[in-house]
């Protein structure tokens, strides 16, 4: 069985990736079209750190932000992003505290863990690899984490399993407190988008075979 199929697989079970995230989401819409961006800097993120809780005060505990939206505003001041036209967001951005942990949503071994240096991009990050008899090897990826508590490449986890933290603003690519969630198919492994977030519009007809949406793998409580 492919992914995004195995969510109705009752030999599956999917585990959140956050634990107690209760009510609903705060939805921030950080395409070409939002006026998010009006006010302030799109480099400023303790800035629109802080406008997310203003935004969340008493009304979200958590947030999510799209897959395959347009961020072309936001990445406007990424040169390589905009020298290759890629601004289509390949994962889901998970909203949630700074420290909060990560929990594995299925069995899996740490593939890679390390940390990419720079503004705008990953920081603290991993690879999970994901094998079992009832579906294709699949890879969850998880980026903007904690530097100093990265799990080993090698280590096997349990669904469930707490594996990595959410990172602060100088170890996390200078972001919001997030993570980038993203699913990588074996064949979008093998062709590098372990390290690319965004694609071009060009290249939005084959995403479901490369990196299709995560929102299977995610969810808000066990099943």
């Amino acid at each position: 069985m492919k992914y995004p199929y195995i969510a109705y697989c009752k030999k599956v079970k999917i585990q959140p990736v956050f634990k107690n995230l209760t009510g609903d989401p705060l939805i921030i819409d950080m395409s070409v079209n939002t006026a998010i961006f009006d006010n302030i800097d799109v480099r400023d993120q303790k800035g629109f750190q802080n406008l997310l809780d203003h935004m969340m005060k008493n009304k979200h505990t958590w947030g999510l932000a799209s897959y395959l939206e347009n961020r072309e505003v936001l990445l406007s001041q990424c040169p390589q992003m905009v020298e290759e036209q890629r601004f289509y967001h390949l994962g889901i951005d998970i909203i949630v505290p700074l420290d909060t942990p990560l929990h594995a949503p299925l069995d899996a071994v740490v593939k890679e863990s390390g940390y990419e240096q720079g503004e705008g991009n990953y920081g603290g990050h991993v690879l999970l690899m994901h094998q079992s008899p009832y579906f294709e090897t699949f890879y969850s990826f998880y980026g903007h984490l904690n530097r100093e508590k990265l799990p080993k490449t090698g280590t096997n986890l349990k669904a469930g399993e707490a594996f990595a933290y959410i990172g602060d603003f100088h170890e996390n690519g200078n972001w919001f407190f997030h993570t980038h969630l993203q699913v990588i198919t074996q064949k979008g492994l093998d062709l590098g988008y372990v390290s690319k977030g965004y694609c071009s519009a060009l290249d939005l007809a084959q995403m479901n075979d490369l990196c299709p949406c995560p929102l299977s793998l995610f969810i808000t409580c066990s099943r």
